[in-house]
């Protein structure tokens, strides 16, 4: 199956957090409290990718309070965080949103993401991923995570699903 076909079944996509949303450091200052870099290009492609009429979710291994306020920011459907068994998440949500795993894309970066990005029916890896990660995946970014990797996602679905144009032109005017 083609990366257009599998784009075509996508409703929901599911991203990691440290390494595809960030960058991957973690700041932390003296007094213990950590701050993450988020890039602004994928904040946009997740509202656009809303705005398309589809969810969007955050599952991640670490817990940070950060996230969500980021998650809360975004109006971002599905948070996970603490969840280093992503594989039985994601079918769990599946099960429970009664959506097929093949409906689902999910992309990641770490050896915390292979059995997400296997199960469902788009698995993506940024480009800077482990090895065995872009080895898993069915697509791999051309940017890195932090870098607009999510946006550029949400890009190609749009695009092969055929609707990139009219929602440039409903929300942009172009």
């Amino acid at each position: 199956m083609n990366l257009d076909q599998r784009c075509e079944r996508i409703e929901v996509l599911i991203s990691d957090v440290d390494g595809v949303l960030t960058d991957g450091g973690l700041i932390i200052d003296s007094q213990g409290k950590e701050t993450k870099k988020f890039h602004v290009r994928d904040g946009l492609g997740i509202k656009l990718w809303q705005a398309a009429g589809f969810r969007f979710g955050i599952m991640t291994a670490r817990t940070s309070p950060i996230v969500e306020m980021r998650a809360s920011e975004l109006d971002i459907a599905f948070i996970y965080q603490g969840c280093e068994e992503k594989g039985p998440a994601l079918s769990e949500l599946a099960s429970q949103e009664n959506i097929s795993l093949d409906q689902f894309a999910y992309i990641g970066d770490d050896l915390y993401d292979l059995a997400p990005i296997r199960s469902v029916g788009l698995g993506v890896a940024v480009a800077d991923a482990a090895w065995e990660v872009r080895e898993a995946a069915d697509h791999v970014t051309q940017l890195g995570g932090g870098h607009g990797a999510v946006r550029e996602l949400v890009e190609t679905i749009l695009k092969s699903k055929g609707c990139w144009s009219n929602l440039l032109a409903t929300h942009y005017g172009s």
